[in-house]
């Protein structure tokens, strides 16, 4: 079970990261 929880919090940093990434592009714009 512990991998498997491992696993979820990895996509949903990686879909963070894109938020994240998303905000800036459009701040130095």
């Amino acid at each position: 079970m512990g991998s498997l929880i491992k696993k979820r919090r990895k996509r949903m940093r990686k879909k963070k990261h894109k938020k994240m990434l998303r905000r800036t592009r459009h701040q130095r714009r």
